[in-house]
This record gives structure tokens, C-alpha cells and sequence, in this order.
């Protein structure tokens, strides 16, 4: 029985061996004709294990102004980290990682603003951890082109960077609310907000990728099979701003704010030909590439409705010629009107009015009881809803810009539809009536505002979509928007009117109409009270006959010393603004100057020697700026026969280009210079250049990259203009 047994179980041995091997076999014979295990292709597994793909990120489009100059574009800016493990170097003469902690902390330690022992400790720590790579906090990201060449120079072992794409706004605090903000999300720019945000489907690209073979140290194979599919750049838009314009108007904001301390400042210029905003601020602002403590992220100019106040009179006027119940020459007793038994009074702005006068001096008055005599009275009520909405109040304007709020007509009431009529209780936008104001300007024709002008394709330059002037509109006839402009003229050149003196125009007639509104208290329900405590504001129209030019400006709660007149912030922004823009955009004048501007006109460069050149300008008063030694010129910063003043500095290139001395110089002035002389440009700081990395005198080309600082106010100019 035993030898029975002995003999059996060696046979069932190898009968179970045999069978497991057959299975084994099979297995691998399987394996090895169809590729898969388990429904996995084991050779796509393979090369995917030994393969690295990567995302080529799409180049974000470029925001231009109206004639190219880039406003927003992405920037490269270097990531540095540390490779640590051993593993990574394949040649000891050559070590790849990092070989000698202490030294590596000490000569990174001044170039990343840490100290040493901080650099060292996360170093060391990454070690302990079997660590691959290590970073530096924020400390060792967005690194400019010297950073980065500075660090690369020192040549240590295991230190690399990485290039990362940033949004970065040459113009700092420049049409802010406009151009908008991004954010990074999972490593991509995204659009959030203006026209960063509404335009982000057309500036954001189509990213690509790249694959590659490679070792277990992660690098590429001698024949790596290479795949590339190319990234398709985000579509660049160009806007309607102009950037000279909107220059004047940022600086002349931040004059008045720096001035007069105001609450809040908005500012809108546009053409009323066509809609095209060309410039538009407000304050506060911020500087997108370096956010600190924001006050204000909404674009007040179409997210803010408020109590317009007496600019409002310019509908109420417009409508009532319109309708033929205007009669200039027709008296009225001002002061106090009180539209019925069970209405409230309504009062002129000084109480009191100025006895019985005819309704032209009424509008140049700002009378309140003129304007709510022509609309309750001569107009009537319903008539009167009738040419608001018709002039798009209570609705959106459609700018193509997010975040626009409509305001709203308050008129329920028979005291509403009086204060209405004089800009009281009723809200609306600047925006809205910039749009509404176009029918006056414009022959009757109510243009829609728009501030995209087209965006264009990044590789071919072919445009995609562009801006077109659209008419939404006609609540007047050409023949009342002509007679309504020559009575808002007469606001600015009469005596007795609440523009004369003030926001005159040397060489150009003005139309336009004051505004003092007053502020709701939002804890009580009443109007706030003192002199300070209102919204001043002017919308006006040059030249008088024919605009050419519209601009709104409102400042709320200036600080006034007691001598100085309420107007003076928002007459000095429109003055300032619309008399350079007119000339810049060389519109004739139609008056004569009452104070001579000294105009410099740019003689003709061309075939003309450096020398021969600067002796024109010497004589003419110019300021301007030789940069090289060559005798012959290559190019100079603003075209022959253009009109300027005698403080813009003219840039002239020679063929023998050299860096000047930057000292005081604005971000601005180095801005042109790069355009011109084509190299890289970075810069920190706020401010005037204190320090330069190129010295004076050296020369430059396309392929360097010039670091600026920039730090403190410049020099106060000491012919600061003042107002009458």
C-alpha cells in the first residue's frame, strides 16, 4: 500500500507541474502575440512610463491702445529650485545636484533676499526627506532676466529655474478698471475682470504639447521620438483708448487727487462721431502688477449710478426746444417752485434765485426751477418719460466692457418727475450720459459708446472682429441738437454763467453744463449738507459748433480751502485734458487764444544730421534727448509738423546708440526708449529711475535686457498751471 502511494504521488506532481507550466507558457506565448495584460497594451504602458509630455502654454494676446502700444502682455519670469538627490548626476565631474549645502545658501543668500541659514535649512531638510527638488518660497519666484542671469553666473551645482509666463501692464496704474485683472489658475492666465475678463475667450490661446523619451534621471534619449504640437497664441485686442489721451487724463487725476483729496474722481472722454471711448479713469485705482490695498475695484465710469445733478438739465433743455415749448426770452420768478398743493417745493441751488429772469438765463444759471417748470409744466410728465428713456436713461448703454450697471428713472411720484428734471433722485452712469450726450453733439444721432476697436489674429495679423459705430437712437432733430449746443455755449461764455471762466478753452469754443449734485446719507435717507459734500461735475463738448471732442468729469468731496471755488478740481481735469487732446489731435481752433500756449512744431528730420537737428530744436525751446554719438539719425520719437509742448521731451537716435544716464526719468520716457532702441526692459519699484544695470554710455542692442529701480515722486515742477 505504501509503495502503491510512493508511486502515485510523484506522477500527480509532475501532472500538477506540467499543467502550471502549460499555463505559464501560454500565458507568456499570449502575452507575447497580442501585446496586453489584463486589457492593458503593455508596450503603449512602457512607453508611457518612459515617456514625458509636457503642455506648451499658449502665449496670452496683447491688449493695444488704438494704434499698437501694448498696454497688457505676458512677461517671462524664472522659477528657481534646488535638485538634491544624488541620482541626478551621472558624471562626477560634472555634478548636477546640489553638491555643498552651505555654500549654495550663502551665494544664493543676497539674491533671493534671505538669509543663509534659511536657505540651508530648507536644503537640508529636503535631504532628510529623500527629497528630489526643493523651492524657496515666494522669495525665489518671479525672477526678472538679471536676477536670473545673476544667479546662472554663479554656477552652482543643482540650482535651475524654470520659465513661467505673468500679465504685465507696462503703464502701472493706467486705465486700471478698463483693461481689468487676471488671475492664475492650475498655471494659466485667466481673464477677471474688464477687458481681461470680457475678452478672455479671444486672448486665451490653445495650448500645445511636447513629448520625448527618456531615462529614469528624466533625461532625453539620444533618439528620443519627438512629438510636437504646436500651441495656437491667444487673438490680441485693440481698443479704442488712445494712449496719449488717456496719459493726460491718469495724470491729471492723480493731480487733483493728490490736490484735493476727493472721495471719488471719473473721467470719460470720447468722440461723439463715432463712440470710440478714447480715454477713460477713475480714482481710486490700482496698479495691476502690484495690487497692495485695493480701495475700489469697480469701473465707477459704467458701475457707479448715482444723482447726476445739473448736467441732467442739458436732456431737460434738449427736450423741451424739441418740443417746441422753448422760449429763451420768456420770464419766470426763480427761487421756489412748487408744482402743486400736495407737492413739495423745490429750491434753487442758492435758495433764494435771482428774482424774475428769462429761461436762457435760467439753463446758464443752473436754475432748478427752470428746468422743473419746462418739464412738469411746458413738457408735462409723460411727455417728458417719453424723451428720458428716449435718451436711454434707466437702461444700459451695451458698452462692450463687464460689469455695467443701468441706474434707474425715479418717477412715480409728482415730486420725482419735478426733481428728475433737474438730476435729483433719479440715477444713472457717467457712461449713460456720455451716450445720451452724443444725440447733442451729433446732429440728433444717439451713438453707442464702444471701446473694442478690433482684435486681430497673433500669427497673421488678420482681423477677426471689429468695433463699428452704431446709431441706438434719435430723440432729437439735427435742428434742436444745434440750437441746445449754442445755449450750453452761452453756460460757458456768459457772465452769469455756472462755467464762465472756468472751463474756457484757449483756441476752442466749449458747450457744456456744470453739475452739483448733492449725496444721499445713506444712514439717515437725507442729502448730506456742507460745501464739500457733493458730487461736481462738467460735461462738455468742443468745438462748440461741431464737436470733435466730449468729456465728462465728476469729483465728489473735494477738500476746498475756503477761497476756492467749487469747480477748480473738475475744471482743471476737463481744461487740462480736452485743450491738449484737441491740439494733439490736431483739431482746428475756432476762437482766438486768450492766453498764448507755447506750441513747439517738430521741424522735418529727415536727411538731416544730429547736429543739425538739435540746433532746431535749441531754437525753438525744445527739450530733448541724443541718444548715442553718431551724427546721422535713425529715428526720433514724434513725427515732423506735430504740435507739442516745450516739456515733452523729443528722443533722438543716432546710428551709434548708447544707454544715457536714467536718472529721473519716468517709467514712461524708458518705455519709449525700449520701443525705439527695441531691447528688454525690467524694472521694481515705483517712481523715477534711481538705478540703471546698463551704465551711462554703454552701448546697447535688441538681444540686452536693461534693469531699472525706480523709487519717490519726482521734483515738483514749478510751473504748476493754476486755475482762474
Amino acid at each position: 500500500m505504501k509503495k502503491k502511494s510512493t508511486e502515485i504521488m510523484p506522477l500527480l506532481w509532475i501532472c500538477l507541474f506540467s499543467i502550471a507550466f502549460l499555463i505559464i507558457v501560454g500565458r507568456f506565448v499570449y502575452i507575447q502575440a497580442t501585446g496586453e495584460v489584463n486589457g492593458v497594451d503593455i508596450k503603449k504602458l512602457a512607453a508611457e512610463k518612459r515617456t514625458n509630455e509636457y503642455t506648451i502654454p499658449a502665449k496670452r494676446g496683447t491688449i493695444y491702445d488704438r494704434k499698437g502700444m501694448a498696454l497688457a502682455q505676458e512677461h517671462i519670469v524664472y522659477r528657481l529650485y534646488a535638485v538634491l538627490d544624488e541620482k541626478y548626476t551621472t558624471n562626477e565631474d560634472e555634478p548636477r545636484h546640489v553638491i555643498d549645502i552651505q555654500t549654495t545658501a550663502a551665494k544664493l543668500a543676497p539674491h533671493l533676499d534671505l538669509e543663509a541659514s534659511e536657505i540651508a535649512k530648507i536644503l537640508k531638510n529636503g535631504k532628510e526627506d529623500d527629497r528630489f527638488q526643493v523651492e524657496f518660497g515666494s522669495n525665489s519666484r518671479e525672477l526678472n532676466q538679471e536676477q536670473k542671469d545673476d544667479i546662472a553666473a554663479l554656477d552652482l551645482p543643482g540650482i535651475y529655474f524654470m520659465e513661467e509666463p505673468i500679465r504685465f501692464y507696462p503703464n502701472g496704474t493706467f486705465a486700471s478698471h478698463t483693461i481689468g485683472l487676471t488671475d492664475k489658475q492650475d498655471n494659466n492666465i485667466i481673464g477677471i475682470s474688464g477687458v481681461e475678463g470680457s475678452m478672455d475667450e479671444y486672448l486665451t490661446g490653445e495650448s500645445g504639447s511636447i513629448s520625448y523619451q527618456r531615462d529614469k534621471f528624466n533625461v532625453k534619449l539620444l533618439n528620443p521620438n519627438e512629438i510636437i504640437n504646436k500651441a495656437d497664441d491667444g487673438d490680441n485686442v485693440y481698443l479704442t483708448l488712445d494712449q496719449k489721451i488717456q496719459t493726460l487724463l491718469e495724470d491729471s487725476l492723480t493731480e487733483v487727487v493728490k490736490e484735493y483729496n476727493p472721495e471719488r474722481v471719473t473721467a470719460i472722454v470720447m468722440d461723439p462721431k463715432t463712440g470710440e471711448v478714447l480715454a477713460m479713469g477713475n480714482r481710486p485705482s490700482f496698479n495691476p502688477n502690484n495690487l497692495g490695498d485695493v480701495q475700489n475695484w469697480y469701473n465707477d465710469a459704467i458701475a457707479n449710478p448715482f444723482e447726476p445733478g445739473s448736467t441732467m438739465k442739458i436732456f431737460t433743455l434738449a427736450s423741451a426746444i424739441e418740443e417746441g415749448v422753448w422760449n429763451p426770452d420768456e420770464k419766470f420768478k426763480s427761487g421756489k417752485y412748487k408744482g402743486g398743493e400736495n407737492i413739495t417745493a423745490i429750491r434753487d441751488h442758492n435758495w433764494t434765485g435771482w428774482g424774475n429772469i428769462s429761461y436762457l438765463e435760467g439753463i446758464q444759471r443752473s436754475s432748478n426751477v427752470a428746468a422743473a417748470k419746462l418739464a412738469y409744466e411746458k413738457i408735462g410728465s409723460e411727455k417728458f418719460l417719453h424723451y428720458l428713456k428716449a435718451f436711454g436713461f434707466g437702461e444700459k448703454t451695451g458698452i462692450d466692457l463687464p460689469g455695467e450697471v443701468s441706474g434707474s428713472i425715479l418717477y412715480n411720484y409728482p415730486i420725482e418727475q419735478i426733481t428728475t428734471a433737474f438730476g435729483q433722485g433719479t440715477t444713472t452712469t457717467p457712461i449713460q450720459l456720455m451716450q445720451a450726450a452724443t444725440a447733442v453733439a451729433n446732429n440728433g444721432k444717439m451713438l453707442k459708446p464702444y471701446i473694442i476697436k478690433e482684435i486681430k489674429d497673433a500669427e497673421s495679423g488678420e482681423t477677426i472682429s471689429k468695433g463699428v459705430s452704431e446709431v441706438v437712437g434719435q430723440p432729437i432733430s439735427s435742428e434742436t441738437a444745434k440750437k441746445t449746443l449754442k445755449i450750453l455755449e452761452t453756460v460757458v461764455t456768459s457772465k452769469v454763467g455756472t462755467g464762465y471762466n472756468r472751463y474756457n478753452l484757449d483756441g476752442y469754443t466749449v458747450a457744456g453744463k456744470t453739475g452739483t449734485a448733492q449725496i444721499p446719507d445713506p444712514e439717515t435717507g437725507r442729502y448730506l449738507t456742507g460745501r464739500e459734500n457733493y458730487v461736481f461735475s462738467f460735461l462738455g463738448m468742443a468745438p462748440a459748433d461741431n464737436p470733435e471732442l466730449m468729456m465728462y468729469v465728476s469729483v465728489k468731496q473735494p477738500e476746498l480751502e475756503d477761497d476756492e471755488p467749487d469747480s477748480a478740481p473738475s475744471s482743471f481735469i476737463f481744461r487740462n485734458v480736452m485743450e491738449n487732446s484737441l491740439r494733439y489731435l490736431n483739431i482746428d481752433a475756432d476762437k482766438e487764444k486768450t492766453d498764448p500756449v507755447n506750441v513747439i512744431e517738430v521741424p522735418e528730420w529727415k536727411n538731416k544730421s544730429t547736429s543739425e537737428l538739435t540746433e532746431s530744436l535749441d531754437s525753438l525751446g525744445a527739450t530733448y534727448e541724443v541718444i548715442g554719438d553718431g551724427n546721422k539719425i535713425m529715428d526720433v520719437s514724434v513725427n515732423a509738423g506735430e504740435q507739442i509742448t516745450p516739456i515733452q521731451k523729443i528722443f533722438i537716435v543716432t546710428d551709434q546708440p548708447k544707454i544715457p544716464d536714467l536718472t529721473g526719468w519716468s517709467r514712461r520716457e524708458v518705455l519709449v526708449l525700449r520701443d525705439m532702441l527695441g531691447f528688454n526692459l525690467d524694472w521694481s519699484g515705483e517712481g523715477y529711475v534711481v538705478k540703471q544695470s546698463i551704465a551711462k554710455g554703454k552701448p546697447i542692442t535688441s538681444q540686452d535686457t536693461l534693469t531699472i529701480e525706480l523709487s519717490g515722486p519726482k521734483k515738483e515742477s514749478s510751473n504748476k498751471e493754476e486755475e482762474s
